[in-house]
């Protein structure tokens, strides 16, 4: 099953690099680019082609009618992203597009948020538990976007994220989205052979939306299938909100970072610059490879802790805790 997704992305990465150089589907190096050179920028179809391809392959077709929403939905991000790497697409577009995405998954799957989970309060209105998940959806969509800017990084924050969610549901017995989950990485580790320093090709917002995406579906999963096991079950965290952004925490703390900075300076938070973590990391003199393997052991160490404190305190002891930490690593 693993050698299936990273041999088929493996294989496409080469053609999709030969045929955008011939066509000059490429990114080209700018005032705030980091790259030196013309670098094709659209590895992410062959991140999405490996991944589907495994799935065709490994998902039986009975557990297709319970995941026909999460492809639907990854296939509309997938179409959008293309569309922005081939001919930029202004932010609203990009937005319109996000929430169709999300409404396919809240509406029709309805994969959402019903709470804070015991932090605070009861079960949220519908209305409401709409909103709060389309936010998030987005919110951690446009996070891990926002991330892919250094050869190596994305990837390796996404793989790291994934393993841990798929582990996760392979030992609750979802072994459809932990072969979802394992799908993507191995597609992940196909492209990411080419992404590593010096990168021959870029994911692009063909690949970064998609995966973006399937993070925070894994992530919702993940909070709801916690939160329904009991107390007493090994598998248990007793903080569902803590654990599931320890998972993704790099992107999350990126993007509230860089977020804050830029209304601090009275700009747009739209507006591309260079104050991202990674960039931070690279005027200390680290290069791509060591600011991504820094990176993603920061990403990795948070993990680890989420499952050391998996029985500690819940999510009124351990978000605070989470926010706060995150604040000074910021």
């Amino acid at each position: 099953m693993f050698p299936t997704r990273l041999a088929v992305t493996f294989l496409l990465i080469p053609i999709i690099i030969k045929y955008s150089l011939q066509k000059n589907l490429v990114d080209v190096p700018g005032r705030r680019k980091i790259h030196k050179t013309h670098t094709p920028s659209m590895g992410g179809i062959g991140v999405f082609i490996g991944f589907f391809v495994s799935i065709l392959i490994w998902v039986n077709l009975s557990a297709w009618n319970e995941i026909k929403f999460v492809a639907f939905a990854l296939i509309v991000s997938f179409i959008t992203g293309l569309r922005d790497d081939l001919v930029p697409l202004r932010p609203v577009h990009k937005l319109i597009a996000q929430v169709f995405a999300s409404l396919i998954l809240v509406v029709l799957l309805d994969m959402r948020l019903h709470s804070f989970y015991g932090l605070i309060g009861g079960e949220w209105p519908l209305w409401s538990s709409y909103l709060i998940t389309i936010f998030t959806i987005i919110v951690i969509t446009n996070s891990f976007n926002l991330i892919a800017g250094l050869d190596g990084l994305a990837g390796t924050i996404a793989t790291f994220s994934l393993c841990a969610f798929g582990i996760w549901f392979f030992l609750m017995g979802d072994k459809i989205f932990a072969v979802l989950a394992f799908s993507m990485v191995g597609a992940i580790l196909g492209f990411l052979y080419f992404n590593w320093q010096p990168a021959k090709i870029f994911m692009g917002d063909t690949g970064s939306l998609v995966i973006g995406l399937f993070l925070s579906i894994c992530t919702i999963r993940f909070i709801n299938l916690n939160d329904s096991l009991s107390d007493e079950s090994e598998l248990h965290f007793e903080a569902s909100i803590a654990t599931a952004g320890s998972f993704i925490i790099v992107p999350l703390i990126d993007t509230f970072r860089i977020v804050i900075l830029r209304l601090l300076k009275r700009q747009s938070p739209f507006k591309p610059d260079k104050q991202h973590i990674h960039h931070a990391f690279l005027r200390l003199g680290m290069s791509h490879a060591k600011t991504s393997l820094s990176l993603g052991g920061i990403q990795l160490a948070f993990i680890l802790l989420a499952v050391a404190f998996m029985k500690v305190g819940g999510d009124r002891i351990l978000l605070p805790s989470l926010l706060i930490l995150s604040v000074m690593l910021a």
